[in-house]
């Protein structure tokens, strides 16, 4: 598995060979330093850990951290690698390397991650596409719930589909194509929509 931290930009579209119109969004993709490799020997695990962005300053413990990586990041970030299925890029990876937009291929499928847009406080119509109730004959059952249980057991089970806070929670879209590759640039794009606002922090895997 190959992984990169990215800043969302934005959305905009590009015209295809076929002069179909699609929709992407771009990614300010790395570039990002590899701070620590993890191993089952050492942590129990295979992973990589990568940083991302300039941090204006740094606590001790996370200068301390990545000082043998000889980086200043921001936002740190780790993948899971499988040292027996793994390519021969990341079997070789080590501390202080740095990953750029090259590593993924135009027309490649990837997921990313990253954290949705908070919605804040909720009903159960926006929030779980409850149906409403009828607005005629006198009824006042426009908008609510309905019943949350039975009268035994005497609560409310867990899990329960209620009002609440909406949004705000991790999300991963799978099978994105990889539209523009600007290595350059420190660029990608890809087709359709990815999680969060502008500006928040995403994780480009493949």
């Amino acid at each position: 598995m190959k992984a990169i931290l990215a800043r969302k930009i934005g959305m905009t579209h590009l015209f295809l060979e076929d002069g179909t119109k699609s929709a992407v969004t771009v990614l300010q993709a790395g570039p990002c330093v590899v701070t620590q490799v993890k191993t089952v020997e050492t942590d129990g695990y295979n992973a990589v850990q990568i940083g991302f962005g300039e941090a204006k300053k740094q606590a001790k413990p996370q200068a301390g951290h990545l000082k043998k990586a000889k980086a200043n990041s921001r936002d740190l970030a780790e993948y899971r690698i499988d040292p027996i299925t793994e390519g021969e890029d990341n079997a070789t990876v080590s501390v202080g390397d740095t990953i750029s937009a090259d590593i993924f291929e135009l027309g490649e499928k990837v997921q990313v991650t990253a954290v949705s847009k908070g919605k804040g406080f909720a009903g159960t119509i926006k929030r779980h596409n409850f149906a409403r109730g009828p607005k005629t004959h006198g009824s006042h059952n426009y908008r609510a719930p309905g019943s949350i249980g039975a009268g035994f057991p005497q609560h409310v089970f867990k899990g329960m589909r209620m009002a609440g806070h909406m949004g705000h929670e991790q999300v991963t879209v799978k099978n994105l194509k990889v539209m523009v590759v600007d290595a350059e640039n420190n660029i990608l794009a890809v087709r359709g929509a990815v999680p969060g606002p502008r500006k928040s922090l995403v994780m480009v895997k493949g």
